[in-house]
């Protein structure tokens, strides 16, 4: 009699997890012990940023950091999709979608002969090398360095991009399901280079609650009742729980500095997903429509002159 199928997939999935688990780890500590270092420098075809024309100052400068499908310079086909949507409707904005918020060292797992190999026969790993790769960055001991090294990660791109430190021009922070988990975690260290004014939009963010949101000027949860990727992190990590006053994340919700938007009734992923291109609203709006629209909002109100004045304000306040 054949093993039940869930037994048998956990049979096969167990020696994966332990091989992803270790490798993860590896690549934080090669870069914490300075034997590797992070590349800056881009392929030649792949542009610092999009949008406005680099020649003027753009009202605001994005930074998308996609989900665990991130495995290139390029984004995901959905991540894409929303970037190339939120340029077409605010070219007053320069985009970066090149930083690689699974891997300390910046580098992409395409163009790795290892990787490339799995990634035709065994293309399951390289979702669970991301998905372990947001757990490590949100476990206690390795937490603060790869927050550090994916803060300087995206802290270098800025500057590639034309970023000007202390110019008071604001960098949002747009991420995708574990990007979350991420960009919490690089506001210290993209305060500490930039003195940059940070906004964070999340959607279906995926993360711990336990990072530091003091140099945060606020952050927008785009969500859903039906995406269950999300309340999976909501339930998983204790910092996100109410009772845990003094997390990051609880301490953010006190000081107002969270506003949710729900985007009922997308999923996380799949054809109904918050970035959908075909699914529909009742004012004949795709799911994508509508999030590009949300996105653009909350960056437009945060971001104008008028905004940025008063926030520098409070900041110096």
């Amino acid at each position: 009699m054949s093993e039940p199928l869930p037994l048998v997939a956990l049979l096969a999935l167990g020696p994966l997890l332990l091989v992803e688990g270790l490798l993860a780890r590896h690549e934080l500590m090669a870069y914490t012990i300075g034997r590797r270092t992070s590349a800056a420098t881009l392929p030649p075809e792949v542009p610092y940023a999009r949008g406005a024309d680099p020649g003027r100052p753009p009202d605001a400068y994005v930074v998308y950091l996609d989900g665990i499908g991130k495995r290139r310079f390029t984004d995901t086909r959905d991540g894409g999709q929303l970037v190339k949507a939120v340029i077409a409707g605010a070219p007053e904005l320069r985009v970066l979608g090149q930083v690689q918020p699974y891997s300390p060292l910046a580098n992409p797992l395409v163009g790795r002969p290892v990787w490339d190999w799995l990634r035709r026969h065994a293309g399951i790993t390289l979702f669970l090398h991301n998905v372990m790769q947001t757990l490590v960055a949100a476990d206690r001991r390795y937490r603060p360095l790869y927050n550090q090294a994916v803060g300087r990660q995206i802290a270098d791109q800025l500057r590639l991009a034309g970023y000007e430190p202390s110019s008071g021009t604001p960098v949002v922070l747009l991420c995708y399901s574990g990007g979350a988990q991420v960009a919490t975690g690089a506001v210290e260290e993209l305060f500490d280079q930039l003195r940059a004014p940070l906004v964070l939009i999340t959607l279906g963010g995926f993360h711990n609650g336990a990072n530091d949101l003091t140099h945060a000027r606020h952050l927008y949860r785009l969500t859903s009742a039906n995406d269950w990727i999300e309340r999976v992190g909501v339930w998983l990590f204790a910092p996100r729980w109410r009772l845990w006053r003094r997390s990051g994340w609880n301490r953010a919700l006190a000081a107002g500095k969270v506003t949710v938007h729900a985007l009922d009734p997308a999923t996380h992923v799949g054809p109904q997903s918050y970035i959908s291109p075909t699914a529909r609203l009742a004012d004949g709006r795709s799911y994508l429509d509508r999030t590009t629209a949300t996105v653009i909002e909350i960056i437009r109100r945060n971001c104008t002159g008028k905004a940025r004045g008063a926030g520098q304000a409070a900041d110096r306040g």
